[in-house]
Order: C-alpha cells, then structure tokens, then sequence
C-alpha cells in the first residue's frame, strides 16, 4: 500500500465510514502526522476471544509512541482526564461507545452532551472515529432502532461541533466539512 499523505485539519477531526473502510487507519495515520504524545482513547470491551485477539492486534499495531486509556462509558471523563496541552487523542470509536451506552442502561442524551463539552474545552487535538450507521437498512428490532438513533444522533452532533468531518470509503477519504 503506497503512502497516503494527511490533510490538516485544525483542532479537532471526526472521521466516519462503514465497517472495514479504512476510518481507524486514515485516523491514526492523521494522528501519527502530528507532534505530541499519543493516546487512544479505546470504546471497545473485550468480552469474547474474538475481540480480546482484535485489541491485542490493534494495540501491537499502534507500536510505543502510543498509550492506551480505555473508556467504554465515561469518554468525557477519559478526555478530559488524558487531553492536555501537547497531547493528540484518537477516541476509537464512538460506535461502540453508543452501543455500550445503551447496554448500560445510560443517558445517551447526557453522555453525549459531556463528551461534546469535553471536545470544546480540551486543550488537546482530538481524532473521533464513528461508524456511518445510516446508509443500512432499517433494523427488525426496537434495540438495533435505538441503537441506529442513538448513533446517528451522536455522529451529527459531533461531526458539527469539530473542525473538520472526513468520511472514509474503500480505503479513500473524502473531506466533507
């Protein structure tokens, strides 16, 4: 795979895709173009082998410039906790956060009013990943309903509080804002 070269993309950078489209590397690539200690910010919980083997995967793959700060409910916390000045965070992802709210029984409306509050007043850059959830069709059930909601409402809501929106497809991305 030939190099890519990053955009800037000011403060903040939200980057949207589907599933295996490229959005966690193009983000970490945007992340590793920058000065500054590096944090991900990880959402994801392991609880099968499947996804243990994943995150062990992902974290060999990131290499020791980065340090590893888990957060699958309190993301504005995590920010605010490891975001100072000279720090570039890459929360990955938002998706899984959404659906780890909503299992919990959590205030997806309040979660994401602190984490939008915790992107504003950070002193450090910050790199969210999401899945686009809205280009599927209309789920069956109540919960996968809520979950496609919940999501959707998070991605607006971030994608117009950041600097800048990327939306990555087949591995290309495509600034949008």
């Amino acid at each position: 795979m030939g190099e890519r070269l990053v955009q800037a993309f000011g403060r903040s950078l939200f980057v949207l895709g589907g599933a295996r489209s490229g959005k966690s590397r193009h983000a970490q690539a945007a992340a590793e173009s920058l000065e500054g200690d590096l944090v991900f910010i990880a959402t994801a919980q392991a609880f099968d082998a499947e996804m243990t083997a994943k995150i062990a995967r992902h974290r060999a793959d990131r290499g020791p410039r980065w340090r590893t700060v888990e957060a699958p409910i309190d993301l504005a916390g995590a920010i605010g906790a490891a975001g100072v000045v000279g720090t570039v965070l890459l929360v990955d992802c938002l998706t899984l956060w959404a659906s780890n709210l909503l299992l919990a029984g959590e205030d997806g409306q309040s979660r994401t009013d602190a984490l939008l509050s915790a992107i504003a007043s950070s002193p450090a850059r910050i790199i969210l990943v999401s899945n686009e959830v809205g280009l599927g069709i209309v789920p069956d059930n109540a919960l996968a309903r809520r979950f496609r909601d919940l999501a959707g409402e998070i991605n607006q809501r971030v994608a117009a509080a950041v600097d800048t929106v990327d939306l990555a497809v087949a591995g290309l991305t495509l600034r949008l804002k």
